[in-house]
């Protein structure tokens, strides 16, 4: 049976294991709808804003490590979609983005939608190509899988005219097997290893290395070596909580970071990329390690740090150290705080509370270091973070990753500010029935910029920064929000409230929102 161009890239993509795809289509992506239409084996989870897509896309690709597909409509459609692809490019994520175009013959005009679909795609994609025609298509969306499951994850564009969709081709294809991974020399591993040996040393990893099998190599490593084992701040993913090894975690500030690092004479990288502040500010360094500090970037990250790791350990003679409870996270779980409300007790009250194997995604922005704290003893769960710090980054990713693992509690904690960047993701919460407990900090602000007023020297604050800070004259009322959006919503305004809500929360399946007033 004859196929059109759409339907060869549908089968495509189911056959090489890509069987879900975040969706925002238009008009141009009208045949890929109809592909998707008649192929129920790939889940659709329509999302109402391109930028929801792809932070699911990226959720779901961080609890999985499978390709997730979005649909996006155009250059216009494309650039709503690229801050949380920039956060899914910093966090390692595959995904593949199927943009739709004009078509072909329709390009010399300059129709109302017409946009740079290349130029926009290469701002954030690792990879873009055009399909030609429509017998090209299934070969091209095996390449941007392919292209997507390289380099431990990349973003991959897939741009398609709409004639490319609409006209007959001919058979689907399967992705090949993405290309091996690089690898460091065994010379340089060999002079990592010694490195690691000397006194002050560290080694920072990220990736599949702060969770699982990985991380106990890691910490075998450590404990030969003597080193300090470390992590970014940022991270994409991180086992935390009673159980999970043991490391010290970098942080926003780069003053604190200088503290951390001020002994440290060696740094090794391994699938880490070099710390550095997130912005410049007057006065400061941008550099955290101390000027004796030697910068060794083993492997980068996208290279294979897993085997890597596997070579510093035989290099050390590491591989069976005998780990002991010094090189875990004990649990420790608080009391149920009672009383007024404080961003401490609520992390207190949900390091309690929170069940094991949660997934926290942690947007909460000025009020994340409460957070991570709180939860550091709490029962073993999973966190993941603002990689590229391109806020509104929390409620989408929180819909991906309870796709990816619907036996699980997803925990979002937001701020309100960021969390308005994609309230829309509360609707497909709803409608997909997940598992999203969300609990928004609504201290009425941007609270991170006058964190950020005050980093870069700036004393004075006046009435027109106070108005560029302030979420109030309308405040927000998230409870509206949330069931405007089929998302039933409760306020706290204690954390007497807030231990019922969240307890309830915990105990019973689907959405739920709590405005916590603070």
């Amino acid at each position: 049976m004859m196929m059109n161009g759409a339907e060869t890239l549908v089968k495509t993509l189911l056959a090489s294991g890509v069987n879900v795809c975040f969706a925002n289509p238009g008009t141009s992506e009208m045949h890929f709808v109809a592909a998707l239409d008649c192929n129920p084996e790939m889940r659709c989870i329509l999302c109402l804003f391109e930028g929801g897509a792809t932070g699911a896309a990226d959720g779901y690709f961080r609890m999985s490590s499978e390709v997730a597909a979005t649909l996006l409509h155009l250059a216009p459609g494309f650039g709503n979609g690229v801050a949380n692809l920039h956060n899914a490019r910093k966090a390692q994520s595959g995904i593949v983005n199927i943009m739709g175009d004009h078509a072909s013959y329709h390009l010399r005009y300059e129709s109302p939608l017409r946009g740079d679909t290349v130029g926009i795609s290469e701002t954030v994609s690792h990879w873009t190509r055009v399909s030609d025609d429509a017998g090209s298509v299934a070969g091209d969306g095996a390449a941007a899988i392919r292209a997507a499951r390289s380099s431990n994850g990349q973003i991959a564009t897939l741009i398609l005219p709409a004639n490319t969709a609409w006209e007959e081709a001919g058979e689907s294809k399967m992705s090949d097997a993405a290309p091996s991974l690089r690898r460091p020399e065994a010379a340089r591993v060999a002079a990592a290893a010694r490195a690691l040996c000397s006194p002050g040393a560290a080694l920072l990893v990220d990736g599949q290395a702060l969770r699982g099998e990985l991380s106990l190599l890691a910490a075998r490593i450590a404990k030969k070596s003597g080193c300090r084992l470390m992590a970014p701040y940022l991270v994409a993913r991180i086992q935390r909580g009673g159980g999970s090894v043991r490391l010290q975690r970098l942080a926003y500030r780069i003053d604190d970071n200088v503290a951390h690092l001020a002994d440290k004479t060696n740094l090794v990288l391994c699938g880490a990329v070099r710390p550095t502040s997130f912005f410049a500010y007057p006065d400061k360094v941008i550099l955290p390690e101390n000027s004796d500090c030697r910068v060794i970037d083993l492997c980068s990250i996208d290279m294979d740090y897993a085997w890597t790791l596997e070579a510093l350990a035989e290099a050390l003679g590491a591989r069976n150290v005998e780990l002991g409870p010094e090189d875990f996270q004990p649990l420790n779980l608080p009391p149920v705080p009672t009383g007024a409300m404080s961003i401490d007790k609520v992390g207190q009250a949900i390091a309690a509370l929170m069940p094991a194997n949660a997934i926290v995604v942690n947007e909460g922005n000025s009020s994340a270091r409460a957070m991570d704290v709180a939860t550091e003893s709490a029962r073993l769960h999973d966190m993941l973070m603002i990689t590229g710090g391109s806020i509104g980054f929390g409620l989408p990713v929180a819909v991906g990753a309870a796709v990816a693992c619907p036996d699980r509690k997803v925990l979002a904690l937001e701020g309100d500010g960021s969390a308005m960047y994609t309230l829309q993701s509360l609707w497909t919460m709803a409608r997909e029935n997940l598992d999203v407990t969300v609990v928004v900090f609504a201290n009425r602000r941007y609270q991170i910029l006058r964190i950020e007023l005050a980093n870069v020297g700036v004393t004075h604050v006046g009435r027109n920064a106070e108005r560029m800070f302030d979420l109030v004259e309308p405040t927000l009322d998230w409870v509206a929000l949330a069931r405007g959006h089929g998302v039933e919503g409760v306020r706290v305004i204690d954390v007497d409230q807030f231990a019922v809500a969240f307890r309830g929360a915990m105990e019973k399946k689907g959405p739920l929102l709590i405005e916590v007033v603070c």
